[in-house]
C-alpha cells in the first residue's frame, strides 16, 4: 500500500517561493506516476503537476507552467514541487498523489494514493 506524506507549506508573500516534499513509501514506483493536485475553497481539485517515475514523461498544468518544478530523489523516494513567482490564486491545499502508469490522466478521480495535504497560502 502506498503513504504519502508532504511537508513543506505555509505563508509567503506573493512573488515568493516555497518547496514542498512527499515522501512515498509502501512499493516500488517505477511502473507509478506521480503528482501534485491542488484544491482551494469552494473549488474542484485540480492537477497541477506529474512525472512518471521511471522518466517517461513530465507535465505541467498551463496556469503554473514556467513557474513550478516537479522533481524527485530516487534514493530518498522523495516528490518535490519547487513553487517560484508565487500568486494569491496559488493559494490552496496541495495534495500528492501517486497512480500506476496505465491509469494516468490529469484528473483527480483516476489517481489512487494521495497524502494528507498541505496548506499554501499566498498574501498579496
Amino acid at each position: 500500500q502506498v503513504q504519502l506524506v508532504e511537508s513543506g507549506g505555509g505563508l509567503v508573500q506573493a512573488g515568493g517561493s516555497l518547496r514542498l516534499s512527499c515522501a512515498a513509501s509502501g512499493r516500488t514506483f517505477s511502473s507509478y506516476a506521480m503528482g501534485w493536485f491542488r484544491q482551494a475553497p469552494g473549488k474542484e481539485r485540480e492537477f497541477v503537476a506529474a512525472f512518471s517515475w521511471s522518466g517517461g514523461f513530465t507535465y505541467y498544468a498551463g496556469s503554473v507552467k514556467g513557474r513550478f518544478t516537479i522533481s524527485r530523489d530516487n534514493a530518498k523516494n522523495t516528490v518535490y514541487l519547487q513553487m517560484n513567482s508565487l500568486k494569491p490564486e496559488d493559494t490552496a491545499v496541495y495534495y500528492c498523489a501517486a497512480t500506476r502508469l496505465n491509469q494516468y490522466s490529469d484528473h483527480a478521480a483516476d489517481w489512487a494514493s494521495w497524502g494528507q495535504g498541505t496548506q499554501v497560502t499566498v498574501s498579496s
